[in-house]
């Protein structure tokens, strides 16, 4: 065989071989490039969307528990002044309830302090028209001597 009809049969086998990886073999290598590329930049991309919205929920949730702290704060605070104005609404009912049942143990006091009085002013009047019968040795009549006994239990 010829060395120049080798070489230019292997020179026509070259481009062919060139000519159909051009035609048919690169495009679809160089789209799934293009593809890969593009999916690789789209992926970053969201990545970068990824890491801002991230950073903006965190700087949110930053932001919302400090206002929830506040508002936990405030609604504490005002708690706590709903529960001392309860206290104190309390106290000022137990302050009027005991100063009622003083006033009515007073009276009550008073009434029965009344009530034993009388019974020891009819006691001393019953033993005085005793000891006045045993005196004169002779029974009085209490309905006779109402008046005076009457006069006597005042002056007692």
């Amino acid at each position: 065989m010829n060395l120049n009809a080798t070489l230019f049969f292997q020179m026509i086998v070259f481009f062919v071989l060139g000519w159909f990886t051009m035609k048919f073999v690169w495009p679809p290598l160089t789209k799934a490039m293009d593809d890969r590329r593009q999916k690789i930049a789209d992926g970053l991309a969201a990545a970068d969307k990824g890491k801002a919205d991230l950073a903006q929920a965190q700087a949110r949730i930053s932001l919302i528990e400090a206002s929830a702290k506040t508002e936990n704060h405030a609604r504490m605070v005002e708690a706590e002044k709903q529960a001392a104005a309860i206290l104190d609404q309390a106290r000022r009912e137990a302050e009027a309830e005991k100063a009622r049942i003083v006033a009515q143990a007073q009276q009550d006091a008073a009434q029965e302090a009344q009530r034993i009085r009388e019974s020891l002013r009819n006691d001393v009047a019953v033993l005085a028209v005793k000891g006045a019968e045993q005196i004169l040795k002779r029974e009085v009549d209490a309905q006779a001597h109402a008046e005076l006994l009457d006069q006597l239990k005042a002056q007692l």
